[in-house]
């Protein structure tokens, strides 16, 4: 199988808020950031310490009987258990108790109170082991947007998607790899709303997804005490080498009234690319009155004036233009989701 360009995503050391804003930041690249203090959880968060100070709150979880989650297909049912039980079931490798499967994988991500209307915040869900965890103070405070608790079984790999904010993945316990993607990579992804429809990353089926094999693969491994850099927009995807206990953090990077404010999850598209979809979607369904021949003249012209308005300069014209024949002949126009 021809491999896709694998590129080590950059370690940093020594890094402060103000290396963060000035150095790493404004690259909009994803980086790791090693040794930025993270507060007594690096020590306390074992299985037993996570259980103790979690109780028996209720948390919801999914639950597969693959370690491959895919949320496109719903290969994962939803379950609800108590947080020590749950603690104690992901960091097993056979289960004694299962829904199941005795193998069957499990993954956290922590809500709000209210799910439909709050974002997660771990000071608010987990208030005793929000003691331990130190957000780094590389934002605003008024920019903050969630804290996302998530805990997963060894080898569960979770599906690529996009954040519409910047975030920092901080891995407490366990080994993660990430493999991400660059926005620019976007029509290489097969993309349905938010989430790639390739599944297997590292044996994608090239007769469903050939493009996938152009994007470029940016790959870093994070250790107890790492975090990840992960701007908005950049393509990820994540396996627990190990269990592990992480927190996602997530701010506002644009003025808040660019985002969602019906969006709990952080995930919908910003209020301006929403419409502009939505625009696009109504102008294709103009262009289906017309014959096929009038349809690719137009919609070549479309394309056109949306690179010369929009592409970045790093994108080159060659790669700007097999980009515009891909999309042209797959129709890949997606609705957010």
């Amino acid at each position: 199988m021809e491999l896709q360009e694998k590129i080590p995503v950059p370690i940093f050391t020594e890094v402060d808020r103000d290396v963060f804003l000035r150095e790493i930041c404004p690259q909009r690249r994803p980086a790791v950031l090693r040794g930025v203090p993270l507060g007594p959880c690096l020590e306390k968060w074992t299985v037993e310490y996570l259980g103790q100070k979690g109780r028996d709150k209720p948390v919801k979880i999914h639950v597969s009987t693959v370690p491959q989650m895919d949320f496109l297909r719903k290969n994962f049912v939803y379950k609800t258990l108590p947080f020590n039980e749950f603690v104690k079931r992901a960091s097993e490798k056979k289960h004694s108790d299962f829904f199941l499967c005795e193998d069957e994988s499990y993954y956290l991500r922590s809500l709000g109170e209210d799910v439909r209307k709050e974002p997660a915040d771990l000071s608010k869900q987990f208030p005793d082991l929000a003691e331990d965890f130190h957000i780094p103070h590389f934002f605003e405070p008024d920019q903050f947007f969630s804290s996302v608790f998530r805990i997963s079984s060894c080898g569960l790999q979770l599906w690529t998607h996009y954040d519409v904010m910047d975030n920092l993945l901080a891995q407490v316990t366990g080994m993660k790899r990430v493999v991400l993607y660059s926005p620019q990579d976007a029509l290489h992804l097969y993309l349905s709303g938010d989430k790639s429809e390739v599944l297997d990353i590292d044996a994608p089926d090239l007769k469903r997804f050939p493009e996938f094999v152009k994007a470029k693969r940016y790959e870093c491994v994070l250790e107890p005490g790492d975090l990840l850099f992960i701007p908005a927009l950049w393509f990820h995807n994540t396996t627990a080498l190990q269990f592990g206990v992480g927190v996602n953090v997530f701010w506002r990077h644009l003025p808040a009234d660019s985002y969602d404010k019906k969006d709990p999850y952080g995930n919908k598209d910003p209020v301006a690319a929403t419409r502009a979809l939505q625009a696009l979607e109504r102008a294709l369904r103009a262009l289906d009155e017309l014959p096929a021949d009038y349809q690719d003249f137009y919609g070549r012209r479309m394309i056109q004036r949306i690179q010369k308005q929009t592409y970045c300069d790093g994108l080159s014209a060659t790669s700007a233009q097999e980009d515009s024949d891909s999309t042209l002949t797959s129709r890949q126009f997606t609705k957010p989701g």
